[in-house]
C-alpha cells in the first residue's frame, strides 16, 4: 500500500537511502484517480526496495510547492533526497515499473 506522505513524515522519508516515488494528486483530479490503482500495485510490488507514496496537494500544498508541482498527477522520483526523475500525467504500469527499476 502506498504511504500517505504529509508534513509529518516527509523529511524522514526523503532522507532515507531508498528510492522514494511521490505521487502528487488530489481527490478531485480524474487522471489522479485513474492511476491510483497502478500506484498501489507498484507500491506493493516494490515494498522493501523502494518507498512509494501519495501526497495530497490540497492537504500538503507546501510539499507540492517545494517540488514546483504545477499539474497533477505528477510523479517525482527521489534518491538520497535529490530528484532523479519526474513524470507529469497518466502513466502506464509498465512505464512506472521501468522508471523505478532504472533508479533502484
Amino acid at each position: 500500500m502506498a504511504l500517505a506522505i504529509n508534513n509529518e513524515n516527509f523529511e524522514t522519508l526523503v532522507k532515507g537511502d531508498k528510492l522514494v516515488v511521490i505521487d502528487f494528486w488530489a481527490t478531485w483530479c480524474g487522471p489522479c484517480r485513474s492511476i491510483a490503482p497502478i500506484v498501489e500495485e507498484v507500491a506493493a510490488e516494490f515494498e522493501g526496495k523502494a518507498v512509494v507514496g501519495k501526497c495530497d496537494t490540497d492537504e500538503s500544498g507546501d510539499i507540492a510547492m517545494q517540488f514546483g508541482i504545477m499539474n497533477i498527477p505528477t510523479l517525482v522520483f527521489l534518491k538520497n533526497g535529490e530528484i532523479v526523475d519526474r513524470h507529469v500525467g497518466v502513466i502506464k504500469k509498465e512505464e512506472l515499473v521501468a522508471k523505478i527499476n532504472q533508479h533502484i
